[in-house]
């Protein structure tokens, strides 16, 4: 699944750790995400789509 999340969060001069606090996760959590290694589970994505304040489409889509 290709997402925007490393976009998103760089655009808000975040770490992979910063996100990881903000979401309850650990970093490598975050950076399997981003590195489309790990889908993350609806609710987190529910999660990161509310930090975000975009709709889960805009953060993920499916190839």
């Amino acid at each position: 699944m290709k997402n925007q999340l490393r976009e998103l969060r760089t655009a808000k001069e975040w770490s992979q750790a910063d996100l990881a606090d903000k979401l309850g996760v650990s970093r490598q959590t975050v950076n399997a995400i981003e590195t489309e290694k790990y889908d993350p589970s609806l609710p987190l994505a529910f999660k990161i789509a509310k930090l975000f304040k975009r709709p889960i489409e805009e953060i993920f889509t499916v190839d």
